[in-house]
């Protein structure tokens, strides 16, 4: 189960807006048709869009100047093109950054060996993104027991990255340790990931879950009916503070409130080292529309009404309970724990 293929030299990804009535696949044939499928959500989760922007790159190579001064200049502004398509998810430029840093060690070479070498560099984040799926796994699942009730939220399994997910790869794994976990899933609004994306794939899994509306929670947490959370990020602070989709934060202080542990599951990549704290996060402001429309057809609100919709919230690392990285569980005092992890 992927969302991403790369063939001989061809892309195609599995076109999330379009989900759960229709799995359909498309092949992106530009750097043009790739922004769009990221910043329409055709493509998404932070891991998953880091590697398809390095793909996309390598579509567009033979589009480029074939006079290698000129392939340099064009190829940067290629670059920095995509990494501003969605800014709050730090995978992206993580890995379009690793390209410019393959294109700059290799500026000496042929025009045909430097493209060879982006390839080969998207070839290689690909390749890390499934490893560090797994590796989430492995270590996440020791969060998990017997019968657990597990809350997530928005999408993060193998539709947001090119392996099993991060949170949902944790869930997955649990599920083939203990038979009797369940899952519930906030729908997710305005986009519904959850009610989308999550819930087909814990179908595809087999997995028993139940989707509940976003303001549901609280409900069923002081019904003692969750037992822990665990959701992805798409930017984590030098400090521990993590941006993930809008809505994670109230169910990060519901949590604390009703003493219910709360997980972030995510990469390395997806640590921004260079921010020293989740304020200093860029949050995505999406089109109003989405909240006052739902899925871009049925019209909810008047259309004079305002709508705000921040696509991204940041959690305090005080409502924290623990980091689960491709390094491991990374426990508080965040910071502390953090740089030391780099250190290793």
């Amino acid at each position: 189960m992927r969302a991403l293929k790369f063939k001989d030299n061809r892309l195609f990804y599995l076109d999330q807006a379009q989900l759960p009535l229709k799995e359909i696949w498309r092949e992106c044939k530009s750097l043009e048709v790739g922004f769009d499928a990221i910043k329409k959500l055709k493509v998404r989760g932070a891991p998953l869009i880091g590697v398809f922007a390095a793909y996309c790159v390598c579509i567009h190579l033979h589009n480029l100047s074939q006079e290698k001064t000129k392939f340099l200049k064009e190829i940067k502004h290629c670059l920095k093109y995509l990494k501003f398509c969605r800014p709050t998810a730090v995978n992206l430029s993580w890995a379009l950054s690793r390209l410019e840093k393959i294109i700059y060690a290799n500026q000496k070479q042929s025009l045909s060996e430097i493209k060879k070498e982006i390839l080969n560099e998207a070839k290689k984040i690909h390749r890390e993104d499934i490893y560090l799926c797994n590796k989430m796994a492995d270590y996440g699942v020791e969060l998990i027991s017997k019968g657990d009730r597990i809350l997530t939220h928005c999408n993060a399994g193998f539709l947001a990255t090119s392996g099993e997910g991060t949170a949902l790869a944790v869930i997955f794994k649990a599920k083939k340790v203990y038979q009797n976990i369940k899952v519930y899933m906030g729908e997710t609004r305005p986009l519904l990931q959850g009610a989308r994306l999550t819930a087909w794939e814990m179908l595809k899994k087999k997995i028993p879950a139940v989707l509940i509306c976003d303001n549901m929670a609280a409900h069923f947490m002081q019904q003692g009916c969750i037992d822990k959370i665990f959701v992805g990020a798409d930017r984590i602070a030098a400090n521990g503070d993590a941006a993930n989709k809008i809505g994670t934060y109230s169910l990060a202080v519901l949590a604390k409130y009703h003493k219910i542990p709360f997980y972030i599951v995510a990469p390395f990549s997806t640590f921004d080292l260079g921010l020293s704290t989740g304020k200093l996060i860029p949050i995505e402001q999406r089109d109003p529309e989405e909240v006052s429309r739902v899925m871009n057809t049925l019209q909810i609100a008047h259309h004079r009404v305002k709508s705000a919709n921040p696509a991204f919230d940041v959690t305090p690392n005080k409502l924290i309970t623990a980091i689960v990285s491709d390094k491991g569980i990374i426990l508080p005092p965040f910071k502390k724990n953090i740089a030391k992890v780099i250190k290793e």
